[in-house]
């Protein structure tokens, strides 16, 4: 851009500061040099003889230095000509180049396997199951899954509300729908492809959670666990054979997931060595090294003796540690497959090739289903999954008057959690301080 020349009544000849070198966005509009007019705001005022010489010598020079006042203190400026800049229009819009026609949009496959390592094993399962069944959709009703448009991923989620789940049953939860839409954006971006744009579909499950809600549709809400509190998991343990590996493995899992309140996938990583009894806990109990898979971080849990034999976690764990190390299993994994003659970590084989961990290590699958078997051997009614250890630690601790932040911490709650205040005001209703208690009804 060349400059534009003016003379003022004096004969001296003004020159554009758009070069003065401070940031544009760093002044208020009114004081902004237009570099498109050539004009100069008003407070960019040139302290010096002459701008055509060099204030410190007086001769030419070609980028002349001046005094200017910008914000209403002066600094150290340096005039250059207008076609030397390379200018950048406020109003230019700065457009995100589509992944397909990105040079530089590309991975490592390393660091697709270290973004892959950071999703949990059991979201990617889900997402990947969701996706497939994307797939297959569009192909029955003729639209392009991959790139999908965003009339697609609208259209499917509206399909959603009106189909039942084909495992179940049952209908989709807005939940369930949120997670298919992210499931949808993640491989698209897994695939190098720009994710598509889904307010459309997040407006669907926005209209039909209100719908649910307003009619109370049980599938609305959250489908909780049972909890596991001592007296369930008593009579649970009353047909347990604590006689066989099996049982004695089966018990072990019931009382230490209750005791350490934890995940299914907390007790698959479990080793051998993740018990041990050091000097501070001797005669109290046993310590636990256990991964809390959702704060993604370790925690040594201390495990108390039980005040009755037949539900303590210490005495279970070690009566269980102690016919591993009879088989001579004395390390690795802690929960393994046991079969029904009571043989140690089988191989397990599907269309003749092994599957599973080769060490033998259960799945949180095969955890879950120990809970569940146990409590319908004793005709146990309600929802029992893996997580009514965890539930049920919380609403006992909590029923007991454990205190909130403790029992949160041990069970390895990130604080203030949401899920963990859930139990503490379903136990706030369940004793006397719910606020019907002693008002005279």
């Amino acid at each position: 851009m060349s400059p534009v020349r003016r003379e003022d009544q004096a004969g001296h000849v003004h020159r554009p500061l758009s070069a003065v070198h401070q940031r544009p966005h760093q002044l208020p509009p009114e004081r902004r040099t237009d570099s498109r007019r050539g004009r100069r705001s008003p407070l960019h005022r040139v302290h010096g003889r002459d701008r055509g010489t060099d204030p410190a010598s007086g001769g030419p020079s070609g980028a002349r230095r001046g005094r200017v006042a910008v914000n209403d203190e002066v600094v150290d400026g340096e005039l250059v000509e207008d076609d030397r800049l390379h200018v950048v229009r406020h109003d230019t819009a700065l457009i995100r180049p589509d992944a397909a026609d990105d040079p530089d949009a590309w991975l490592p496959d390393e660091v697709r396997e270290d973004i892959e390592a950071g999703i949990a094993d059991s979201t990617d399962k889900a997402y990947k199951r969701d996706f497939a069944e994307y797939v297959a959709w569009c192909q029955t009703v003729g639209r392009r899954a991959v790139p999908a448009a965003p009339q697609t991923v609208s259209h499917y989620i509206s399909h959603l509300t009106r189909t039942p789940r084909e495992r179940t049953g049952r209908p989709y939860s807005p939940s369930t729908m949120e997670r298919v839409i992210a499931s949808i954006r993640t491989m698209h971006s897994a695939a190098g492809v720009q994710p598509p744009e889904t307010k459309g579909a997040r407006k669907v499950v926005a209209g039909y959670r209100r719908r649910l809600s307003e009619a109370d549709a049980g599938h609305a809400r959250a489908r909780k666990t049972s909890p596991a509190v001592p007296a369930v998991l008593k009579k649970a343990l009353s047909v347990v054979d604590r006689a066989t590996l099996k049982g004695k493995r089966d018990a072990a899992i019931l009382l230490l997931g209750f005791a350490c309140a934890a995940r299914a996938v907390e007790l698959t990583l479990l080793n051998v060595g993740s018990v041990t009894e050091p000097a501070e806990v001797e005669g109290v109990g046993v310590r636990v090294r256990i991964y809390r898979k959702k704060i993604k971080e370790w925690q040594n849990v201390t495990v108390k003796y039980g005040s009755q034999p037949e539900t303590c976690p210490v005495r279970a764990v070690r009566t269980y540690l102690d016919a591993l190390a009879v088989e001579g299993h004395t390390s690795g994994p802690l929960f393994v497959r046991v079969d029904r003659w009571g043989y140690l970590a089988p191989p397990s084989y599907r269309g003749g090739e092994q599957v599973g961990d080769p060490d033998g290590r259960l799945t949180t699958d095969a955890i879950s289903d120990v809970v569940e078997l146990s409590m319908a051997a004793v005709g146990m009614s309600g929802r029992w999954r893996s997580h009514s250890l965890r539930r049920g630690f919380a609403t006992a601790a909590l029923l007991a008057k454990a205190d909130p932040i403790h029992t949160s911490r041990h069970g390895g709650w990130a604080d203030g959690s949401k899920a963990f205040q859930g139990y503490v005001e379903e136990a706030d209703g369940l004793d006397e301080r719910n606020p019907l208690t002693g008002i005279g009804l």
